[in-house]
């Protein structure tokens, strides 16, 4: 964590000399008397603030590896498949028994998993080794009932990054959702 504490001290510095520069460029700008030096200065304050935005991406990236080793990594997403016979309203999600994430929808989030939105709800940690994951789902059923089903799955975590899907599917021979999870490769 002392790299991370580092590099964002550096984004920081870097943040407020841009400021710095871009308040300078302020003062000349108000007088008229000096056109040639502000239009120079103005230059400069915009290359910095450029370099600020590829040092803050910079750092967003390498936070990310940093917190999120693709040894130790897992993400789980939430899909729907046509969507006709549920209407999701939440979805926990349980991972080795510990609540990870909670989640509740609005109708513009539905919308868009129901036009083949995939929907990032987490990303951690794991060790390598035999994880058990349970996903609850709330909503409306069939005929307007309230729904709440569950499913779980238990998957071995290796050294590679793990991607785990929670689908929402639609059975239309027993007229009932079904909730699948797919592990992907």
């Amino acid at each position: 964590m002392p790299v991370l504490n580092s590099l964002r001290a550096l984004g920081l510095a870097a943040l407020m000399a841009a400021s710095a520069l871009g308040w300078a460029a302020d003062a000349p700008a108000a007088a008229a008397s000096a056109p040639a030096p502000v239009a120079g200065l103005d230059t400069r304050v915009q290359e910095v603030k450029a370099d600020v935005v590829r040092l803050n991406r910079d750092l967003l990236v390498l936070e990310e590896e940093l917190l999120f080793p693709a040894s130790t990594q897992v993400a789980l997403f939430v899909s729907m498949d046509v969507g006709k016979l549920f209407e999701l309203d939440s979805v926990q999600i349980k991972l080795d028994d510990k609540v990870v994430t909670s989640y509740l929808y609005t109708p513009a989030e539905v919308a868009a998993l129901h036009r083949g939105g995939v929907q990032r709800v987490h990303m951690g940690n794991l060790k390598s080794g035999e994880h058990e994951i349970v996903a609850f789902f709330t909503g409306k059923g069939p005929h307007d009932r309230d729904y709440k089903r569950g499913t779980k799955l238990k998957f071995e975590k290796g050294s590679e990054p793990r991607y785990i899907e929670l689908r929402i599917k639609d059975s239309t021979g027993k007229l009932q959702p079904e909730f699948d999870v797919k592990v992907w490769q």
